[in-house]
């Protein structure tokens, strides 16, 4: 790593990387590896020259307590190992960019969807039961969650890290309920009878509203998602509908 920043001393670094398998990464302790990893790159980066750095942050850094997550405003409380580790990173990241000089800025993204996921996240694992004709679990799908499209994820870590833009920003936007994401994918795939929700029970401490607020990014740098969840879910379906026909399955 040292020696490749060396050779061509980038003026950029845009770090997204972390271990985020679902079912594991809340509790992983890998967690601990990626902050002192994270740590190394930050620093190698500065002092190779590097000039600007945009670091993917997470709403689970939040006190889910209080629901509705505003930078500055909102406590990072995190009760989870990833959560925790994400705001150590966030702390050491910050304080390290003022005592350097390096411009740095931390997006702290919710929750995504799209093509490519881990076929065992909540949309892909929803849409590959119906389009393989199986029953489809969830819970009873009344939390409220902020759902963004990953591309429009995407362009806003990059109009982040392309503005002057420093400390935490929310990444967010996409105010939904888990059970219309389900219903939707339901009508999309033409086989809602295959909804079983409310099969899985709801975590006991499972928060009933995490959405952020993202004036601060909009407001500086211009950003705001523009994917409607429908066209969004639309989009992510026919992507799997076509993963799966290339790799031979039967949709019959």
């Amino acid at each position: 790593m040292q020696r490749l920043l060396v050779e061509h001393r980038p003026q950029g670094l845009l770090h997204l990387a972390w271990f985020v398998e679902p079912g594991k990464l809340i509790a992983d302790p890998s967690n601990l590896d990626w902050v002192s990893a994270s740590l190394d790159l930050i620093r190698a980066f500065r002092e190779a020259g590097g000039e600007r750095c945009t670091v993917s942050g997470s709403c689970y850094e939040y006190d889910w307590r209080y629901g509705y997550c505003v930078e500055e405003v909102t406590p990072c409380e995190p009760d989870t190992l990833y959560g925790a580790a994400k705001d150590s990173l966030r702390r050491a990241f910050l304080a390290y960019c003022n005592v350097s000089g390096l411009s740095g800025s931390w997006g702290r993204a919710f929750f995504m969807y799209g093509p490519r996921e881990n076929p065992a996240r909540l949309v892909s694992s929803v849409t590959l039961s119906l389009l393989k004709g199986q029953p489809a679990r969830s819970s009873h799908g009344l939390q409220v969650r902020d759902y963004l499209h990953i591309e429009d994820v995407a362009e806003g870590m990059v109009a982040l890290f392309a503005s002057q833009g420093r400390g935490a920003y929310n990444i967010a936007g996409g105010s939904t309920t888990i059970r219309r994401i389900v219903e939707t994918l339901g009508q999309l795939t033409g086989r809602s009878d295959l909804l079983q929700i409310g099969a899985i029970p709801a975590r006991a401490n499972d928060a009933p509203l995490v959405l952020g607020d993202a004036r601060r990014l909009e407001t500086e740098a211009g950003w705001k998602p523009r994917i409607e969840l429908e066209s969004g879910l639309a989009a992510t379906v026919e992507w799997w509908r076509a993963h799966l026909a290339r790799a031979g399955k039967d949709l019959s």
